[in-house]
């Protein structure tokens, strides 16, 4: 595991006019500090943005309960830091259940139940049966997406919450999601009235429209769907559904052509107020807009070299590290320099012996020196979640800021 260490001293982001968050000089310094400090590579966390970003969801989705999606970055004091705030979660496996749990664990029994009913869904539609087992005597909400898991429940987590989720569309989504989970549409009926039959309780309906969501009408099309699909469970069921649950995908501002939460949730909440009874409880999952732009990774040159008239920079940390989401995420994460000079068009690799380990061939840097420090910003999501020790390079140490 990384070495996890505190900085006192927090940061703070300006906003450029473009919309998306830089760091200013005194958080290069800071940055620059704290390498110098601790060593590289180090990925810094700011909690105070993380609470800055769980406030500004609130106040433009008031009536929606955030469930924060762990898998995007699950550092354990990001998930105390929101667990403060009264956040609830999002875990797609049991160790981040039991993550989550941890912050409970002194809990009363009843009270800790009590709680685990209200602030956790197990989202991930298909669950070993172990897992079923382990969950079942918490009794949270599960999700299923199709008969045979419906079957796994009832024979070995019956005392679950149910949540349906469906497929919806994924266009324009930087990581589509729809091929893999969700109950074609016109199935749903049968899927949630099939559930009843076999004496389980079906709470709620969701759906994700893809991760890095830009193309909102894909969530005006997911809320159209729900809302017919519930009307029509209730009616051949005869029983209420009563949570709906509009999944993650809410866009980070990873370049000015992202347009803001605020543009999307002014149609959210008129969509909703349209087609939902107002005491329908409403989920969200949000993970990347939680994190992404709350940490910031600082890596050493640690070789260069001329190859075919390019320069080339060989860094301590690379795709098999935090820079995993290129490949796992499709996000791109621009590798930036602490010195000033003329910049030229270069290429900068990751540490291991392995050709697929290039970061990019078209960073726009100054002419670097071996020890020279470089950054990437705004790399919270997806990234140091899915770090390897491949080569045996280990993931960078985690630095704390808090304000």
């Amino acid at each position: 595991m990384a070495k996890e260490e505190e900085a006192k001293r927090g940061m703070k982001r300006e906003g450029q006019a473009d919309g998306v968050p830089h760091l200013d000089k005194e958080q290069k310094d800071l940055l620059q500090d704290l390498a110098r400090r601790e060593g590289t590579p180090i990925f810094v966390i700011d909690h105070e943005k993380i609470r800055e970003n769980y406030r500004e969801f609130k106040d433009h989705l008031p009536n929606v309960q955030i469930y924060y999606a762990v898998k995007a970055n699950s550092n354990p004091r990001i998930v105390k830091t929101l667990f403060d705030l009264g956040c609830s979660f999002d875990v797609a496996s049991m160790p981040e259940f039991m993550l989550v749990h941890e912050n409970i664990r002194n809990m009363p029994d009843k009270e800790r139940q009590d709680w685990i009913w209200d602030k956790i869904i197990y989202a991930n539609t298909i669950k070993p049966i172990d897992t079923l087992e382990a969950l079942d005597k918490y009794k949270p909400l599960v999700t299923f997406d199709n008969i045979e898991e419906l079957r796994k429940i009832k024979l070995h987590a019956p005392n679950a919450g149910l949540v349906l989720r469906i497929r919806v569309p994924n266009t324009g989504s930087m990581v589509e999601l729809s091929s893999k989970f969700g109950a074609h549409p016109g199935e749903a009926v049968d899927l949630i009235a099939e559930a009843f039959n076999l004496g389980l309780i079906v709470e709620g309906l969701s759906f994700h429209v893809g991760s890095q969501c830009t193309n909102f009408e894909n969530y005006i099309q997911a809320l159209q769907l729900s809302a017919n699909i519930i009307k029509e469970a209730e009616t051949r069921a005869g029983q209420r559904i009563k949570i709906l649950d509009i999944g993650g995908g809410f866009p980070v501002k990873y370049n000015p052509e992202v347009k803001s939460l605020r543009t999307l949730t002014r149609r959210l909440n008129g969509e909703i107020k349209r087609l939902f009874t107002p005491d329908t409880e409403i989920l969200a999952e949000p993970g990347r807009f939680m994190v992404a732009n709350a940490c910031s990774l600082v890596a050493k040159v640690i070789g260069k070299a001329v190859r075919d008239g390019k320069k080339c920079y060989y860094i301590n940390d690379g795709i098999y590290h935090t820079y995993s989401g290129q490949i796992f995420d499709h996000c791109t994460y621009p590798v930036l320099a602490f010195r000033e000079g003329e910049k030229q068009i270069s290429a900068v690799f990751g540490p291991t012996c392995d050709a697929f380990d290039t970061i990019t061939l078209g960073a726009e840097l100054p002419e670097l020196e071996i020890g020279d420090l470089v950054y990437s910003e705004n790399i919270g999501a997806y990234s140091h979640a899915s770090s390897t020790c491949f080569n045996g390079f280990p993931p960078a140490k985690v630095v704390h800021i808090n304000r």
